[in-house]
Order: structure tokens, then C-alpha cells, then sequence
């Protein structure tokens, strides 16, 4: 083979590389990414990203949904359960931001057809009360910086013409899903020592339930099927946003990740997420028409 021969085939075989790589979205996809997202239609997949290509399409989509939707109000911990992790063919969390309007109180009657590929699980938030927490390393630390512990029904949206084929990064392109949720009456994190030993132990120890208006099990899980206890979401969750110059604030909401399966709902279905074994825990509800 001569020279010239040699440095065409070398091209050649970059070329070929290339072309089965794929880069942050442009913001030309971005845009068409969101006009999806506010069609409520199925967007085009997200291929072969990796890890950085993710969190820069996050980035752009996040960009324009500001924009539109106006502040953050927090950010939500995602595939924190391992059951949910094996679902997208990955190993460790991800995460995307929280709009104003997202969170919907308990008993709200939301469209099935609330996204393109509309989902339901049962999840929880906390809400931060120091920053403080940024520096949490353990649940007790997270349990001494939030002042709030929220039942939770998240409304995801997984938006893509093909959800089986995301991965992490195609996860963490969406914005994790992000779309709405439902809250119900928050807990106050008790001030005395005693009290928040059991709050820490009770977490974990929780079983969380989703039923049917006839009371029929729908799904559910653990408190500890959550990164082994909840509150660890937190953590990963703040030394993650670190890693990009973001800092939680007080104020800011934290969704913690699935304790159920991602169920999809239908008209007509009433779902109540029950949260054994957590004094003063009420019920959350959502139905959906």
C-alpha cells in the first residue's frame, strides 16, 4: 500500500468513527427537542451519547426551558432505585431541574395524555432549608438541612419515540423526564435529637404503596430501595450539581427518585401512594382523566 493509499484509508476509517459517534445535541435539535416537549408529541431518540454529550444536551434543553417556563424551583434525583437503573442499561443516578408549575397538589385530576410518553411513580421530596447541605455526606447530614419531608407522586414524561433504547445520558438529555408531580401535606423534620433518629430510621424502613381506587396494589417498594436509604439521593444529587457549579438553595425542592415501577396511566385511573411505617405521613393522590 503507498502512502497516499494509506492516509485515505486512515480517513476513511476516522470518518467511519465518526459518523457512529454522536455529540451534544445542536441547538437546532435542542429546539426541535423542546417544540416536542411542548406539543406533547415524540421526539426523535437521543443516540450513542455519552455521559458529557448528556449533560450538554441537558444543558441546552434546560436553556430553553427557562425560557419558557421560568424559574427553578429544584432539581430531581433520577434513576436512584437499582430496578430502575437496570431498565435504562445503567449503574449510577442522573439528574434534571424542576420548573415552576411542576408540582401540583394532592388530589389533582391531570390529562393521561399530561406527555408524550406519560408516566407515574411513587417518589418523594424534601425540601432544603440550609445550604448546608450542599456538604452533606451521610442521611443524617441531609436530615439536619432540609426542613421538609413531602409525599410525592412524579408525572414523568420520557418524550422519545423509543424509551426502551434510552440509556443514562439519553436519560439525563430530557432533563430526566421532568414534567409534573404531584405533592402532598409536608412533614416537618422534628427538632429533637430523638425524634430524628427515628424520622432517619423510618425512611429507610418505610414501605411505599401505590393503589387503585379499589384499593388494589398497583405497585411500590422500599424506603432503602432508594441508593440503600432515600436521603442518599441528596447527597449524590448536591456533590453532582457541584461538579457543574450549581448549589442548592433553601427553599429549593429535591425529588428523591422511584420507589415503584414507571407505570403508564390511563382515564379514569385514581392512584394514592400510602407511605407505610412513616408517622404523620398522609396519603398523596392524583387522578387522572
Amino acid at each position: 500500500m503507498t502512502l497516499k493509499q494509506t492516509l485515505m484509508a486512515a480517513t476513511l476509517f476516522v470518518t467511519c468513527v465518526t459518523a457512529v459517534q454522536a455529540d451534544c445535541l445542536t441547538d437546532a435539535q435542542a429546539a426541535e427537542l423542546l417544540a416536542h416537549y411542548v406539543a406533547r408529541t415524540p421526539a426523535p431518540n437521543p443516540v450513542n451519547l455519552s455521559d458529557a454529550d448528556g449533560a450538554c444536551t441537558r444543558g441546552k434543553f434546560n436553556q430553553l426551558l427557562t425560557q419558557r417556563m421560568g424559574k427553578v424551583v429544584g432539581y430531581k434525583a433520577g434513576l436512584t432505585n437499582p430496578a430502575v437503573q437496570k431498565r435504562f442499561n445503567t449503574d449510577k443516578p442522573v439528574w434534571g431541574k424542576l420548573y415552576e408549575g411542576m408540582v401540583l397538589p394532592s388530589g389533582a385530576s391531570v390529562e393521561a395524555a399530561f406527555g408524550a410518553r406519560a408516566l407515574y411513580e411513587a417518589d418523594m421530596l424534601v425540601r432544603v432549608k440550609s445550604a448546608a447541605i450542599n456538604h452533606a455526606k451521610t442521611p443524617e447530614d441531609v436530615l439536619d438541612a432540609i426542613d421538609q419531608v413531602i409525599p410525592f407522586i412524579e408525572l414523568p414524561d420520557l418524550m422519545v419515540q423509543a424509551p426502551p433504547q434510552l440509556n443514562g445520558a439519553g436519560v439525563t438529555a430530557i432533563n430526566v423526564g421532568a414534567r409534573l408531580g404531584v405533592a402532598g401535606t409536608p412533614l416537618p423534620v422534628p427538632p429533637y435529637r430523638a425524634e430524628r433518629h427515628a424520622l432517619l430510621n423510618a425512611l429507610a424502613d418505610m414501605n411505599v404503596s401505590l393503589t387503585d381506587g379499589s384499593g388494589a396494589r398497583l405497585g411500590g417498594g422500599k424506603g432503602s430501595d432508594i441508593l440503600e436509604h432515600p436521603l442518599n439521593a441528596v447527597t449524590w444529587l448536591a456533590a453532582a450539581l457541584q461538579k457543574e457549579g450549581i448549589s442548592l438553595q433553601p427553599g429549593d425542592l429535591v425529588s428523591l427518585g422511584s420507589f415503584s415501577p414507571l407505570l403508564p396511566p390511563k382515564a379514569g385511573l385514581s392512584v394514592t401512594a400510602t407511605y407505610d411505617g412513616l408517622p404523620g405521613a398522609a396519603p398523596v393522590r392524583v387522578t387522572f382523566k
